[in-house]
């Protein structure tokens, strides 16, 4: 047989070895051309409005509830305006929750207590909100965001809502755009938000910042006592909880307890008129998990007589609105025209030795000033 009715890949020497065969094609009568670099083009729904998704969170609906807090953390312009609409119809059904921070070393067990502290919570007809911050990879900036797996029962709750955010590389732990998922989330009627952190040091307190209650995980045998005694987060701790206190470590986790509760002796309360102590409470047994609520309500009362509570939320609010003016302001000076095509010239020349940082920094606010 001819070896040019042969593909490529048949032996030259032996082309009857071969079974294929190649055949040329023949036009037919009205075939269509195929049209190439055609690309797939997402179809874009409509989103709901502003008033559907008002309508939607005051009743209390997951699913606007959801895509609110989803409208919020989005970094487009057009979505910022309407967030900001949003969140303004909003703010006067807010401010009715109490707002609890759970942060904690890695390996602690806040997941666990979460969920088992959520669904006591849920038992007692109250809804509960948790707002979980998951680390964000450096590398490539992806988060797991398996919070929801982690709390499988309090994720089954009609009681219970759980919002995973990635942290974004923000220090403290939490997202950027927490503050604002916690007023939705309030306007929806639920009695509790509870905000959990990624594991933290001692420097990262910011969640301080957004929250009426502060609790910190600890761990027994995780250090010496005088570690406690550094100043950081502990100082800023209304409770220090000492969890997995059940089985063989129950007794140890007792011992941690009375140490803890001599170091915050020796500290300054983190609330005016509230003395902070340390619990032990075991998320497998449920032990302590109601001592803890019945110290909160305390908390809460004791505050809002006193004017604390009131007082801390208005100061948070002052904080707020300081952090987003900086987060604005880095915003617009690495968005300026004349920064981004500076930048990389200087970044060059300070890596190169080639000019001082503080020199470069001078140059590049000229630009942006002059502009």
């Amino acid at each position: 047989m001819d070896l040019e009715n042969k593909p490529e890949w048949s032996d030259p020497n032996n082309p009857d070895l071969c079974l294929s065969v190649i055949r040329k094609g023949t036009a037919q009568e009205n075939s269509q051309a195929f049209v190439k670099n055609i690309r797939f083009q997402k179809r874009i729904t409509a989103g709901p409005t502003i008033n559907e998704l008002y309508e939607g969170v005051l009743a209390g609906e997951r699913s606007f509830l959801a895509r609110a807090i989803t409208l919020t953390e989005s970094n487009s312009e057009q979505h910022f305006q309407k967030a900001q609409s949003l969140l303004q119809r909003l703010l006067p059904h807010t401010g009715q929750s109490i707002r609890i921070g759970i942060t904690g070393v890695p390996g602690a067990g806040k997941s666990t207590f979460i969920e088992t502290f959520g669904m006591y919570l849920c038992a007692l007809g109250l809804r509960v909100a948790v707002l979980a911050i998951d680390p964000s990879s450096s590398i490539t900036g992806g988060s797991i965001l398996g919070d929801k797996t982690r709390m499988e029962q309090l994720a089954k709750s009609p009681l219970a809502f759980i919002r995973p955010s990635p942290s974004g590389g923000k220090l403290g732990g939490v997202h950027r755009k927490t503050r604002e998922s916690m007023l939705i989330c309030e306007a929806a009627g639920y009695n509790v938000i509870l905000i959990e952190t990624v594991g933290v040091g001692q420097s990262e307190v910011i969640i301080r910042g957004m929250v009426d209650f502060f609790m910190l995980l600890v761990l027994t045998g995780a250090g010496d006592e005088l570690q406690g005694m550094k100043k950081g987060i502990i100082e800023l701790a209304d409770a220090i909880i000492v969890h997995k206190a059940d089985g063989t470590n129950k007794e140890n986790a007792l011992r941690t307890k009375s140490e803890y509760n001599r170091i915050l002796h020796f500290l300054q309360p983190a609330t005016k008129g509230w003395q902070s102590k340390a619990y032990s409470c075991s998320s497998l047994t449920m032990e302590g998990i109601s001592d803890l609520w019945g110290t909160i309500c305390t908390f809460k009362k004791n505050g809002k007589a006193s004017g604390v509570f009131d007082d801390r939320r208005k100061a948070q609010s002052r904080e707020w609105l300081y952090s987003m003016i900086t987060d604005q302001l880095h915003f617009q000076f690495f968005h300026h025209p004349g920064i981004v095509n500076e930048l990389p010239k200087l970044e060059n020349e300070v890596m190169a030795g080639e000019k001082t940082v503080a020199s470069a920094v001078e140059v590049l606010f000229k630009h942006f000033f002059q502009n």
